[in-house]
């Protein structure tokens, strides 16, 4: 039977004795179709544009030191009506028309804080354009190209950039791009009650190299830089959607990916100060192929990359065939390790070390972090440690179709119990260590291999990790994340997981209520890591509604929550500006 304490709303402690345990309960509760009574239709369909501002209804605490906005983005619209053809139907959440939220948090004097609401579709060109065709063109997900278009007609169109769906995270203060020159920024003075931002500037990401410049105020699209903007050798079409950033400095990393005979990652910096950007190292070899990444890892000194099992097929020239990321990759296959490639940040060594570990796929990096320590003989060497939240193979992508999400036609049993899927829906968060060489050893053969260290399973652990901002690329204790029971077909907790002890603090609601990714907002001047506080979107799938959770990030338990009266799509990813 699934463990019906863990399975009802509250806060629980749990230890790594309990490990086991708990992630067998999600097995139980799959096999026993729990997603049934978990209405989740909400989170995903039907949802709305509400420019606002609209005032939410605030039940408990806010602290007044969160005062800011908090910035979400993610898939909104689902659907087109009145098209050429009748209504187009997305069929993978992850092509869902993008959208962004804001919400500000706006303490008064009177030691009430008022939380307002408002949010933009940023894809209008793109829904323009399915509405006049009929058809979906430019490069999605998942989504099938029409049978009925010509390849020529697919190829032109794959990376149009006006067709870029930019839904997955948020960048501020980003060095090195142009201003836009056709649109003013609005400078944040529109906000309710004079309410302001801290940022120069504020974008929205994708797996490509196009981000979308966004007023931090109206969230009004504002136009497109890509990365050949910031250097004229960064000219190929994929990228990672999340940017790393040096928390001391304010640098912005992150690879630019080129098809061709030989596929080439250009590993590069934009200089926070200057907005100068400089290409680290360029890898242009067959031993190390194009795959889709959506996140990589930044230590002290080192930019590294995980090549996972998700490799495009035709050196990644089959993307412009299928005009969809699912459809150009290779199936899995275990015998194809992870390869990572060490990229020195800091002294212009380029590629420094590689390594592989088995077969594996993640989303989401947590964090990386180096070590200094003494071998046998009393030298010094440096341990690289990287945390992510592994898959062990490649089921989870076509998880996340709508079609699996909602349950139509019975598509989540169908999906997840052929072949044993249910298995593997779930990530374990993973630390690996190597050894840096003391001198540099760009063997692309990848003839060494990383130890895996710790192990921590769901729900102690999970998906859309957040850690404190001052502790990236630094040694740390804690990670926030969205984890699952098994109680419905995405997320259905928050838990805090303490690396160093394996304890986990799981925050579970009501059913239905379908939390997304935790942002972590530190408390001004707090010396310890977990001082501050979390924010969550919580979807009510029973009646229809949404909220913002605020959790106390030492205990879990709610502080606040600021209602709405009408659904906010899940979502992937936000951060918290704090007020000017």
């Amino acid at each position: 039977m699934p463990n019906m304490a863990l399975n009802g709303p509250g806060v629980y402690h749990r230890t790594r004795e309990h490990e086991q345990e708990d992630a067998s309960n999600i097995t139980k509760n799959i096999l026993a179709q729990s997603w049934k009574s978990w209405p989740n239709e909400a989170a995903f369909d039907r949802l709305e544009e509400h420019r606002g501002p609209l005032r939410l209804t605030v039940r408990g605490t806010f602290p007044s030191w969160a005062a800011g906005s908090l910035y979400r983005t993610g898939p909104g619209q689902s659907r087109v009506e009145d098209t050429a053809r009748g209504t187009h139907f997305t069929t993978h959440w992850f092509d869902g028309f993008a959208q962004t939220h804001r919400f500000d948090i706006i303490p008064s004097e009177d030691g009430e804080t008022q939380v307002w609401y408002s949010s933009r579709r940023q894809a209008d060109e793109w829904i323009a354009d399915v509405k006049k065709k009929g058809w979906r063109s430019g490069m999605t997900f998942g989504q099938k190209a029409d049978p009925c278009v010509g390849i020529f007609a697919k190829v032109m169109t794959v990376f149009e950039p006006k067709l870029g769906n930019h839904n997955v995270a948020l960048l501020a203060n980003v060095p090195g791009v142009p201003e836009d020159e056709k649109t003013e920024v609005s400078n944040g003075v529109t906000g309710p009650l004079g309410h302001r931002v801290n940022t120069s500037n504020l974008f929205v990401s994708t797996d490509y190299t196009g981000i979308r410049r966004i007023d931090p105020s109206t969230l009004q699209p504002l136009g497109e830089t890509t990365q050949y903007d910031l250097h004229p050798s960064l000219s190929g079409p994929c990228s990672c959607s999340h940017a790393q950033r040096d928390p001391d400095s304010g640098d912005l990393f992150n690879f630019n990916l080129a098809f061709g005979r030989v596929p080439t990652y250009r590993i590069f910096r934009v200089d926070a100060a200057s907005g100068e950007t400089e290409v680290l190292a360029t890898i242009s070899d067959l031993n190390v192929p194009p795959a889709y990444m959506h996140s990589f890892f930044l230590t002290e000194n080192h930019v590294v990359i995980c090549i996972p099992a998700s490799h495009y097929a035709w050196r990644g020239l089959k993307t412009q065939w299928e005009g969809n990321i699912i459809d150009s990759m290779k199936p899995f296959d275990k015998e194809r390790k992870c390869k990572w490639l060490v990229v020195d940040r800091r002294h212009g060594k380029g590629l420094v070390a590689t390594f592989s570990t088995p077969a594996a796929f993640f989303f989401h990096s947590i964090n990386a972090f180096e070590e200094k320590v003494k071998d046998e003989d009393g030298a010094e060497q440096t341990d690289l440690f990287f945390d992510m939240a592994k898959y062990e193979n490649m089921d989870i992508i076509k998880g996340f179709y709508y079609d699996v999400l909602m349950d139509r036609d019975d598509a989540t049993k169908k999906y997840w119990f052929k072949n044993d899927r249910y298995k593997n829906c779930a990530p374990t968060l993973t630390r690996y260590r190597f050894r840096l060489p003391p001198k540099p050893t760009p063997d692309t053969t990848f003839s060494t291999s990383a130890e895996e260290v710790l192990a921590i399973p769901s729900p102690h652990a999970g998906e859309l990790p957040t850690i404190h901002p001052l502790r990236n690329g630094k040694p740390y204790r804690y990670v926030y994340s969205a984890s699952l029971r098994g109680l419905t077909t995405s997320v259905d907790a928050l838990v805090k997981t303490d690396l160093d002890t394996s304890e986990a603090f799981i925050w579970t609601g009501p059913e239905g209520h379908t939390p997304g990714e935790p942002v972590f907002v530190p408390r001004p001047g707090a010396v310890e890591e977990d001082d501050g506080i979390i924010f969550s979107l919580v979807v009510d799938g029973v009646n229809e509604t949404a909220y913002i959770l605020c959790l106390n990030g030492k205990t879990m338990e709610e502080m606040g929550r600021a209602q709405a009266d009408f659904a906010i799509g899940q979502g992937f990813h936000g951060i918290h500006l704090p007020a000017a």
